[in-house]
């Protein structure tokens, strides 16, 4: 394998100073073409390669984004990147994408790691360790040492960024009212996320629901964890509660293992039991009945996300940009887990 030639070694060959390599390779005007031409074509015979770090680091700039996402098995953080991709693709910018595996370290890692010349900004979903210790240090260095971040989903009040989330509270809200609406009495509510933001959001969305129709809330109809392994056999109590009509599952997760227990147990669905999750993925569509679910749009979170950083990334030095909070308003896509109004 050839070893790859430095600009000072091609001038020192040619007889020319570095600055005319360096502004050869670079189509440079004040350059003639003949001396364009010579300097290429042994640039190329040379297996010279341009130094992007050192480039980036000399101009502060590398129209690369750092997309950090919590976990890579879950569909929708890949319908987000999506979004990201096609905005970053039409408005000239790369994306480096890592995972954090929902760890706090990891996560300040990578930050640490692509902070150092190797991306412009950040767009990232906060991981679970991160969300539950609101250790958030890290993002305010980041941000304080010139790089912009955009949080989406889970997010947090005390940074101070650019945000684009979902109506979680009040798409709980519609969700509990709609099962409310077809005659469901006894509805229960079932998370594996409530050590996260959004978690917490969708369970108060689901209360506001019961208050506002005057249902008292029962800890009977509860089953709230916070590993996405929940428990089999608290569903099934759950499902042996007498009176039981509806389900809310206010992750896919959950959505998708109660329905299948519920058809295990012999529950006729939408007939006896009514099953609204959240989150449209694969599984949701797949299932037999199809699932019931909040859409969140998440390929359109990432084109938000996207547009919202370089937006920042491309303004005017001295123009000041307020930040956002975008919020997403989600969609009830009823299918055949819910009796028809």
């Amino acid at each position: 394998m050839k070893a790859k030639a430095t600009l000072k070694q091609i001038a020192k060959e040619l007889g020319v100073s570095v600055s005319t390599v360096s502004k050869a390779l670079s189509d440079s005007q004040e350059i003639s073409q003949a001396t364009k031409d010579k300097i290429k074509e042994f640039a190329a015979l040379k297996n010279y390669k341009p130094n992007l770090m050192a480039k980036n680091l000399k101009y502060q700039k590398t129209n690369t984004i750092g997309v950090i996402i919590p976990n890579i098995l879950n569909s929708f953080f890949a319908k987000v990147f999506s979004g990201i991709e096609d905005v970053a693709r039409k408005r000239g910018y790369n994306i480096v994408v890592v995972i954090s595996n929902e760890s706090l370290d990891r996560e300040k890692q990578l930050m640490e790691m692509l902070n150092n010349g190797a991306v412009d900004g950040f767009i990232l979903s906060i991981a679970e360790e991160t969300q539950m210790t609101k250790n958030f240090q890290h993002y305010n260095s980041i941000i304080k040492s010139g790089t912009p971040i955009v949080m989406f989903d889970r997010i947090t009040d005390l940074v101070n960024s650019d945000k684009v989330i979902v109506d979680d509270l009040d798409s709980a809200f519609d969700a509990t009212q709609h099962l409310l609406n077809i005659g469901c009495k006894n509805i229960a509510l079932i998370s594996s996320i409530d050590n996260l933001s959004v978690g917490k959001l969708r369970f108060e969305g689901y209360k506001k629901a019961l208050e506002l129709n005057k249902i008292p809330f029962d800890d009977n109809l509860i089953v709230i964890e916070n590993d996405e392994e929940i428990s089999d056999g608290r569903i099934n109590t759950l499902l042996e509660y007498k009176g039981i009509d509806g389900v809310f599952a206010i992750d896919e997760l959950s959505a998708t293992k109660t329905m299948k227990l519920a058809l295990k147990k012999g529950y006729k669905i939408p007939e006896e039991l009514n099953i609204i999750g959240f989150a449209d993925g694969l599984w949701s569509r797949r299932l037999t009945p199809s699932l019931s679910t909040v859409s969140q749009h998440a390929p359109e979170i990432g084109q938000r996300s996207a547009n919202l950083l370089i937006d920042r990334l491309t303004a005017k030095t001295d123009e000041i940009l307020e930040y956002k909070t975008v919020v997403i308003k989600t969609e009830l896509r009823q299918r055949d887990s819910t009796r028809k109004l």
